[in-house]
């Protein structure tokens, strides 16, 4: 399984743990930094996150993020310099500031301009959208995955994951101006590539958000047909079965998805 391919699932099981089983995958750093500042209309950047999110860390982290930093700046050439920035964007991931951890794996995309990165990128700025309710940190964490999964599909457009991944942030925070933009993207894929399970993972799983069991069933199953090896299919089967009161099924499709993980 390539980057890109993970980021998929890795995507696709936030967004389902996010919307369908209502768990809480906000962590709890930024909780804290949205309960002491709201960002209610403050000019959102990358510096203005960082600098609130420094002003959180524990001695500890603060250490380790400043030797990270060092690293970076300490770089002789590019390859060390991305190696640094991935070590930054993982300490601040594992701390649980998800939009600094994207931001600094945009930076690693801008200079290695490689799909798979933007990928990541994207990936982890769709998780941390997943992760809040603060409108502008939402709007910011958006704008930046779509612009990584874009940045993506222009350097492969043979890789159907990346669109599909694109019209699941459009589907987590839709465009006010076209709200059915992420289905109608969908089905624009649906046609083009029949055959894709992912394709029919993220209608399933926008069937499922909407409470449409049997078209969510159908759809499950057509990509479950195409790959039984995806484990996010019978995760999200479970789920579509047991809302259709399918409880056979649905207790089969658990022990699947358990089985997958």
């Amino acid at each position: 399984m390539n980057k890109a391919q993970l980021v998929t699932v890795f995507a696709a099981v936030a967004l389902f743990a996010a919307l369908y089983f209502g768990f809480d995958t906000k962590p709890d750093k930024q909780k804290s930094i949205e309960h002491s500042r709201s960002l209610q209309g403050e000019s959102t950047s990358f510096e203005t996150l960082l600098e609130d999110a420094l002003a959180h860390l524990n001695p500890t982290q603060a250490a380790d993020i400043a030797a990270a930093e060092q690293q970076v700046k300490a770089a002789a050439d590019d390859s060390q310099r991305i190696a640094g920035l991935k070590n930054l964007s993982g300490l601040w991931y594992e701390i649980g500031q998800l939009p600094i951890a994207g931001g600094f794996a945009e930076q690693v995309a801008e200079l290695e301009n490689a799909d798979s990165s933007w990928s990541v990128a994207g990936g982890t700025f769709f998780t941390a959208l997943v992760a809040t309710t603060d409108p502008t940190l939402r709007q910011y964490c958006a704008s930046h995955a779509v612009n990584a999964f874009e940045s993506a599909a222009s350097l492969a457009p043979e890789k159907v994951e990346h669109r599909v991944n694109l019209a699941l942030v459009w589907a987590e925070n839709p465009p006010p101006n076209n709200p059915m933009q992420a289905v109608l993207m969908l089905r624009d894929l649906e046609s083009k590539y029949p055959e894709s399970p992912a394709v029919y993972n993220a209608l399933g799983r926008l069937a499922i958000k909407t409470g449409q069991w049997q078209r969510a069933t159908e759809r499950l199953e057509k990509s479950w047909s195409l790959d039984p090896k995806n484990p996010n299919t019978p995760c999200l089967l479970a789920k579509a079965y047991d809302g259709a009161g399918n409880i056979a099924k649905a207790t089969e499709f658990a022990q699947r998805c358990k089985d997958a993980k």
